[in-house]
């Protein structure tokens, strides 16, 4: 039966079910602190479900189908990402708003890792979306209702990554330069940054270089991200950009740039201390340059 996803917490029984272990391991685990856990007037043990679901996502701990969590069936959940994402493009094209959210969720509740959703569902789905566009398949109208929907979706999830943010985690800001009015890709890197550990403060779209150089001398990052999708002026790009990595790097801040209109020849001319075809790129850099900590053994028994 699915566990219902109206409450942010699981009881000991749900945990152990999700994470196909037996209670008693379950208890053990938050004893010793793999599990992060309040406990209720009565004395009940009651787990943070983000908390859980992100540690059985990440491999930390053994798990079943997680797919539970929302609901979705086994078969959902092993379905290829490549159907996935031509489900979510013809949900995006024809305004399904609950069928977006229900795949986005799914998705993510079911053990796709965030940058996965973000590099093999949507990015495909968006792509393909904005082809149809393009050849005149659809309307602008309902290309920009098939990105709105899809931001509705992935708001949907912030609450999900936000529970479980660990005190003292470093901060990350970014954002797309002046003139790249697309969102969707510095919002998809806030979240994966996110759901790595970080403060992730998203500027959002068409947002000045100066800007930028102003919010990482008064937030004061340890990661500034760039998303570049569309660029109008190239040279005027490249003098603003040099700019602003200078800030950067004076106070020491890692500056991670992406986005298709990153092309080589266009790197080749800038600093810059990564950069990622994919938002999963990105993900593996925000977690070396910040590991989680590390959660005590885990083990488990020897019958369930």
């Amino acid at each position: 039966m699915p566990i219902s996803d109206s409450s942010p917490y699981l009881s000991t029984v749900e945990a152990a079910s999700l994470l196909a272990v037996s209670v008693s391991t379950v208890k053990r685990w938050v004893d010793e602190g793999v599990l992060p856990a309040n406990r209720t007037a009565g004395g009940h043990r009651k787990l943070l479900r983000a908390e859980v679901l992100a540690l059985a996502r990440q491999g930390d701990l053994p798990h079943g189908n997680l797919a539970v969590l929302g609901g979705s069936s086994e078969k959902d959940r092993t379905e290829d990402l490549e159907t996935i994402a031509v489900d979510l493009w013809k949900a995006l094209r024809d305004g399904q708003r609950d069928e977006v959210r229900a795949i986005i969720r799914s998705s993510y509740v079911s053990g796709i890792a965030v940058e996965a959703l973000a590099d093999e569902i949507i990015a495909p789905a968006m792509t393909k979306l904005g082809h149809d566009w393009e050849t005149s398949r659809i309307d602008v109208w309902q290309e920009h209702r098939g990105t709105q929907l899809c931001a509705a979706a992935l708001y949907d999830l912030k609450e999900d990554l936000e529970a479980r943010a660990e005190k003292n985690r470093p901060v990350a800001v970014g954002g797309a330069p002046e003139g790249d009015p697309y969102f969707l890709p510095s919002l998809l890197a806030q979240y994966v940054l996110l759901d790595a550990g970080w403060e992730a403060v998203n500027l959002g779209p068409n947002t000045p270089l100066a800007s930028l150089a102003k919010a990482v001398k008064e937030l004061r990052p340890r990661l500034l991200w760039l998303s570049v999708t569309y660029l109008e002026n190239r040279e005027a790009f490249i003098e603003g950009y040099k700019d602003l990595y200078r800030v950067a790097e004076r106070q020491g801040v890692a500056v991670a740039a992406g986005g298709q209109a990153l092309q080589e020849s266009l790197r080749s001319a800038i600093p810059y201390t990564s950069y990622g075809d994919g938002l999963s790129h990105l993900a593996a850099f925000a977690r070396t340059l910040h590991p989680r900590p590390k959660r005590p053994r885990r083990g488990r028994p020897s019958r369930l």
